[in-house]
């Protein structure tokens, strides 16, 4: 597993949604925009309460998690002014830490700290999505010699 550098993490808490990629066992890919919370070593997201058709286990992100666990996320910053695009790709493994662990608890305080409408959710109540990255990808890449304003930097 690796570990993000204070330089990613800083960037992690100033982004508010990411798009998580998953794939069956197929691989046909699936993305959609998520919440997260971030433990420094792990990211969290929450299985909330917004209406679904299907019950969390149904859902296809988790299926997919459950078929095949490697997962990519990717937070990124988006300007019109181009010097200011920045984007981390986490790429890594998933899984679903279920409410009697220990973990779990942990995440779900990080995430109600990071979105207030999760206070008003029973996300306790469900599994949580861990990602374990094993690799990080940043661009502007800041030992690539590209010049970036302290702005536009990651």
């Amino acid at each position: 597993m690796t570990h993000f550098t204070p330089h990613q993490l800083a960037f992690l808490q100033t982004q508010r949604v990411g798009r998580l990629a998953t794939a069956t066992s197929a691989s046909a890919p699936h993305v959609i925009p998520v919440c997260y919370a971030c433990d420094g070593a792990s990211l969290y997201i929450a299985l909330d309460a917004k209406p679904k058709r299907v019950a969390p286990e149904r859902l296809r992100r988790i299926r997919n998690i459950l078929e095949n666990p490697r997962v990519a996320l990717v937070i990124d910053r988006y300007s019109d002014d181009w010097s200011q695009l920045a984007y981390l790709l986490i790429q890594g493994t998933a899984a679903l830490v279920q409410p009697d662990a220990a973990e779990h608890s942990r995440a779900v305080i990080l995430l109600r700290q990071r979105y207030v409408q999760y206070l008003a959710m029973p996300i306790e109540q469900q599994p949580v999505i861990a990602i374990r990255p094993a690799t990080v990808v940043e661009w502007p890449n800041p030992d690539s010699g590209k010049p970036a304003s302290s702005a536009g930097a990651l």
